[in-house]
């Protein structure tokens, strides 16, 4: 399984907006994406009201490909938000067993 950590930066002044976008759009589409076996999605804390992030567990390499295309070191972005977004950055790592 492949463990998938997505970090959003918002522009300032874009917070309000951003977070619905995030639980109205971001976390329902994830939720329902195929080859997802998890997510976990951060809101942004008071002291960092700018910073979300998700966490995702996807079934394998294909499913996330699937998503995201074979890039994994760019993000699958919703035209909805780029305008919001100051910076992202994601990382992939292989699950360890537990």
């Amino acid at each position: 399984m492949i463990l998938r950590l997505f970090q959003v930066t918002t522009r300032p002044g874009k917070e309000a907006e951003f977070s619905r976008f995030f639980h109205e759009v971001a976390i329902p589409l994830m939720n329902t994406t195929d080859g997802i076996v998890s997510v976990l999605p951060g809101a942004a804390r008071a002291d960092r009201p700018r910073e979300f992030a998700f966490v995702m567990v996807w079934r394998d390499l294909d499913a996330r490909n699937a998503f995201g295309g074979e890039d994994d070191t760019t993000p699958h972005i919703d035209p909805a938000e780029d305008a919001l977004v100051e910076s992202r950055s994601i990382r992939h790592y292989d699950l360890a067993e537990i």
